[in-house]
């Protein structure tokens, strides 16, 4: 509707509405926070011993910083046999009936309202005129507050019903327009903070599509200027900003206490400061689904540091329509916190969930997991699959590319079609199997560190370090035995996890071994180091530090492995075998060294159970260089089938 529409629709009371439409926005804050402040009563009644939140922050925002009544009824309620007693209940009642009738008054006013709401208006006033005394029952709780229509009508429902005429009236009175923004009664000083404001909503208001929302008013109240965006179609999703002076105050309120939290983390980089969101609620009230009103705060340090700060808020919200359907639909695929990991990150990069939502959500990653036959099962959830990191990333990419799809106005068949083949590379990198192959590996390079250690600094002996060491290293082994067994469980699943277990089990030979010459030394340093001078040591050493390193060598061919695949240079691809070959090398020393050691220990030591255990300990450390080069062989063959290389 035009103005002049407006106007002449309206008769001479038009030009008192601009007025009546302002003085209607700062009553709905007001009813808002009695009501919150109402619930807050009824939580600390059934809560006695917990914490009341503090409210100044508030009360401030809404114009009540001197009602001192106001921020002090919480702590006052209890509850007597299922009644609330509210101190200063004919007090709140009388608030709430004036600021209803301030907030109806335009709408009233409105030849266009709505019949049933025009008759509701009364019908409230008549209640609240009846609320006396300080006991409220709990049916006269649930009419104060719920925020359910299927359980009938409330005062609250009422106040979001009326707040929606009024925006509408707002919008209609508009003196002008600013960049979209429908605006009255500013000043010179506010059109270009406005405008800074509304540079960030059309940003990024793209990535919204067809869904509608983002509709902003502004207008100067006294010192402030204040800007309202409607985020979407919910009654209770509003965005209101004052700015004053330098200062930028928000107040936002959210049906859904998990999207509320979200945003503050968007705005956590902007310097936001939040005051007491107002969230722990009572399960009881509102059937659980009342609204959290939260306020944050920014300081500024001059005009340009306000606008930006203005353009990165209207750049955001965006990303808040429609969130918590897109929640919901990723956690088929991640866990809660992988969700929200995943939508804070298409936050910002400026790609947003919408797109992923109109090209198919969910159904368009089922679809890619169905089609990619032997790497997923039914009931298989993605991230077990490739790991939490690697389904995260999947799902930020599919959003991208779906946004960018759809921003070309390219088919959603080409985004599925994407979406097989983005899921296929991902796939291919098989990321959570070699999570699991490097966890593994670095146990068994703990244990042939301590190894080693021990017998390079064993010139006093082995007494201090052999039990502490052996006690360590059994829990390394027994961790390395339970990644042996998620392999395996994955592999009873998923065929092409078994050449993955195959090799974990090999290498958990390697672990077994290493773990068993810690046990040796521990006997050993148990009177058992009879004849042992610096030759014997020396020997074992050389023995050690060479299993520590073809260790090393296995970890370095373990990170080339993650990256191979058919599309690897030929470069890439000899790194890696040249790797492998040194734990063939390293496994050539250790057969001779062994030898080497046997004829040391045969010359130094006489005594026959240090020989047996010294001559064990070798000869373990050799096997755990023989297993070594066994792990190597089945991680080369893993590598090259999987990356369809032939040697």
């Amino acid at each position: 509707m035009q103005k002049s529409q407006a106007v002449a629709s309206m008769g001479q009371l038009s030009l008192l509405m601009p007025v009546w439409v302002k003085a209607a926005l700062a009553a709905n804050d007001r009813l808002k926070l009695y009501l919150t402040v109402l619930q807050m009563a009824a939580h600390h009644a059934e809560h006695p011993h917990g914490d009341v939140a503090d409210l100044h922050h508030e009360l401030a925002a809404a114009g009540l910083k001197q009602a001192a009544w106001l921020h002090e009824l919480p702590a006052g309620a209890s509850m007597v046999d299922g009644v609330l007693l509210v101190p200063e209940l004919d007090r709140l009642a009388a608030a709430l009936h004036d600021d209803l009738v301030t907030m109806a008054r335009p709408v009233l006013a409105d030849p266009a309202v709505p019949a049933d709401l025009a008759a509701r208006v009364p019908q409230w006033q008549d209640w609240l005129d009846a609320l006396h005394g300080e006991r409220l029952d709990p049916d006269q709780l649930h009419h104060l507050t719920h925020g359910q229509r299927q359980h009938g009508d409330s005062l609250h429902i009422l106040v979001m019903d009326l707040h929606k005429q009024i925006n509408h009236l707002a919008a209609d009175l508009a003196s002008e327009v600013i960049d979209g923004a429908h605006v009255w009664h500013l000043n010179d000083a506010d059109r270009p903070r406005v405008q800074a404001f509304m540079q960030g909503l059309h940003r990024t208001a793209p990535l919204k599509f067809d869904h509608p929302g983002l509709d902003t008013a502004a207008t100067r109240d006294g010192e402030r200027l204040l800007v309202q965006n409607d985020i979407g179609t919910n009654d209770a999703h509003v965005l209101v900003i004052q700015v004053e002076a330098l200062r930028i105050t928000l107040t936002y309120s959210d049906l859904h206490l998990t999207r509320f939290t979200f945003f503050q983390c968007l705005l956590g980089t902007l310097g936001a400061q939040w005051h007491t969101p107002q969230s722990q609620l009572s399960s009881e009230l509102n059937g659980g689904e009342a609204y959290t009103v939260g306020t944050a705060t920014f300081e500024c340090t001059d005009e340009g540091h306000l606008q930006h700060t203005l353009t990165e808020l209207g750049a955001r919200i965006v990303f808040l329509i429609d969130w918590n359907r897109a929640r919901k639909r990723l956690l088929p695929f991640v866990s809660k916190a992988g969700a929200l990991a995943v939508l804070r990150a298409a936050a910002d990069a400026e790609v947003g969930h919408m797109a992923w939502l109109k090209a198919g959500g969910e159904q368009l990653v089922f679809g890619a997991m169905q089609a990619l036959e032997g790497a997923f099962r039914i009931g298989d959830r993605l991230d077990a699959v490739l790991g939490e990191p690697a389904a995260q990333a999947f799902l930020l990419d599919v959003m991208r590319l779906a946004t960018q799809a759809l921003l070309r106005g390219q088919p959603v068949a080409l985004v599925a079609d994407e979406t097989r083949l983005l899921l296929a590379r991902q796939a291919q990198r098989r990321t959570m199997a070699f999570d699991l192959l490097d966890e593994h590996a670095a146990y068994c390079h703990a244990l042939a560190q301590g190894v080693s250690d021990a017998l390079t600094h064993s010139h006093g002996g082995l007494h201090d370090t052999a039990r502490e060491l052996s006690a360590r290293a059994k829990v390394w082994e027994r961790h390395a035995d339970h990644l042996v067994m998620q392999a395996r469980e994955q592999a009873t699943r998923q065929p092409h996890w078994r050449p993955v277990a195959h090799l974990l089990s090999i290498s958990d030979d390697v672990a077994d071994a290493l773990e068993e010459a810690a046990f040796m030394m521990d006997l050993i340093a148990d009177h058992h180091q009879k004849g042992w001078n610096h030759e014997v040591r020396q020997a074992l050493t050389r023995l050690a530090q060479t299993v520590l390193q073809a260790v090393q060598d296995h970890i370095k061919a373990l990170a080339m492995a993650r990256t191979l695949s058919a599309e690897s240079d030929a470069s890439d691809t000899d790194a890696f075998l040249s790797t492998t070959w040194a734990v063939l090398h390293a496994e050539k020393r250790c057969d001779e060294l062994l030898r080497q050691a046997r004829r040391t220990l045969l010359h130094a030591i006489d005594d026959a159970p240090s020989l047996m255990l010294a001559n064990d300990l070798a000869c373990t450390l050799e096997l755990a260089s023989d297993r070594l080069l066994t792990a190597a062989y089945s991680l080369r063959d893993v590598v090259l089938s999987q990356a369809e290389v032939r040697p």
